[in-house]
């Protein structure tokens, strides 16, 4: 072989300047040493730029994109490394063949670094399978990073287990055995991925949640869209470009909301009161009537209300001269119905689900009366430019039913009052 033919001329010529047998081979290894690595350099160096760039021509030629993952994620390149570390590890055990105990050591820290090598082309793989993976259609709601980092930790653990094996010179099946000893300890380190992983399949199973939805979960601020789901935490981008990290159990363990339902049906709920001051709620007048008829969307209403009503107190023989006999129109029924027919004509309001006008329980800030409808447009800001429009048009059209919207008093208020005293004394 080169490598002896080489070490012993080498020890032979240091003999030969005056060297003693020991420091002439002990500079002829760490020559031969340096020699072996910088060789290898070259060699990773050339393999590199002939591998990476001759994929990377092929790869710009494919229709394909999957061969420009596996550049972007360094694959060729960790392809690349193990040739030389392969050369430099066989060429470094022909220098220690004559030194049995060092021999054996070079031997297996070259398994262990060659098992380490492995472990890093098959996580770049794996990356390359998790991009690929994620464009599919059916797996883009899917926790892939959940799985993925699962099957890393096992690789890493199985072959964790093959390097102490090589190091230790035992066998694999000591150190499991070993490990079986100790899964009261394992749980515990691995308490938080274990139960995240089990969150994980649950989750996907039931389709509690996917990457895209909009949730919502106080305890945590949590409240935008899911960005990535994996196998301790599940991020959120809230609506304040703020991340917010949960812990993918708590999506099992507590309570939360997911707006999916919201955007799979294309609408969005619209539920809010105004407060009307109670004092301004009264039966209607004739000329109160008179004027509602002018109201295009209520004429007819107020027609067949005002049939209904009469036939109703003539069946019954009941004297409508007392204001509290029968069954009279009252200015507040009348706004809900106009409201309710705002709503039904309104083109941003989905016709097809729940449109209601309703009183909610009275309260010391007045008798609220609220809107319940779905607006279909689901877009954040159209939504509230709805919303707000038809709440501008029911505040400023309030007063033509003679009600009143219920406010607190202010500083003004009671300055008003205040003059208006003064004045009464003067």
């Amino acid at each position: 072989m080169i490598i002896h033919k080489l070490r012993q001329d080498w020890i032979a010529y240091f003999q030969e300047v005056g060297l003693s047998a020991f420091l002439a081979e002990l500079l002829t290894v760490l020559f031969l040493i340096i020699i072996s690595i910088i060789i290898g350099f070259l060699v990773d160096r050339l393999l590199r730029l002939t591998l990476i760039s001759g994929f990377s021509r092929l790869a710009d030629k494919s229709k394909t994109d999957w061969d420009d993952l596996l550049i972007e994620k360094n694959v060729f390149s960790a392809i690349a490394h193990l040739a030389p570390v392969i050369l430099i590890f066989y060429w470094i055990q022909l220098i220690f063949d004559d030194y049995p105990a060092w021999h054996d050591f070079i031997l297996r820290i070259s398994r262990i670094t060659l098992v380490s090598f492995s472990m890093v082309i098959l996580f770049r793989f794996l990356d390359v399978v998790r991009v690929i993976l994620g464009r599919v259609e059916s797996f883009k709601d899917k926790p892939l990073d959940s799985y993925f980092q699962l099957l890393k930790i096992v690789i890493g653990i199985v072959l964790g287990v093959l390097m102490l094996s090589i190091l230790a010179n035992k066998s694999v099946m000591y150190f499991f055995g070993a490990f079986g000893a100790m899964t009261a300890v394992l749980l515990l380190v691995f308490k938080d991925t274990i139960l995240g992983f089990i969150a994980s399949i649950q989750l996907s199973a039931n389709d509690m949640i996917r990457v895209g939805d909009w949730v919502q979960m106080d305890k945590y601020g949590a409240d935008g869209d899911v960005i990535q789901i994996n196998l301790t935490t599940v991020k959120v981008r809230n609506w304040d470009k703020t991340i917010s990290t949960v812990p993918t159990y708590s999506f099992i363990s507590d309570s939360f909301k997911n707006w999916r339902g919201m955007e799979e049906i294309g609408a969005r709920r619209i539920a809010r009161a105004i407060n009307i001051d109670q004092h301004t709620i009264k039966f209607c007048t004739p000329e109160l009537l008179e004027k509602f008829k002018k109201i295009h969307i209520l004429k007819g209403y107020v027609e067949e209300k005002e049939e209904e009503l009469k036939k109703y107190n003539e069946e019954r023989k009941i004297d409508t001269g007392e204001v509290s006999n029968g069954r009279r129109m009252t200015n507040l029924g009348t706004f809900r119905a106009y409201l309710f027919r705002y709503l039904k004509n309104h083109p941003k309001i989905d016709q097809d689900l729940t449109i209601l006008v309703r009183q909610l329980p009275p309260t010391e800030n007045g008798l609220p009366l609220q809107i319940y409808a779905f607006c279909n447009d689901i877009a954040w800001a159209n939504y509230e430019a709805v919303q707000s429009d038809i709440f501008d048009h029911a505040l400023a059209v309030i007063e033509q039913f003679d009600l009143k919207i219920f406010q607190s008093p202010s500083g003004t208020n009671f300055q008003n009052l205040t003059g208006s005293l003064k004045k009464e004394v003067k």
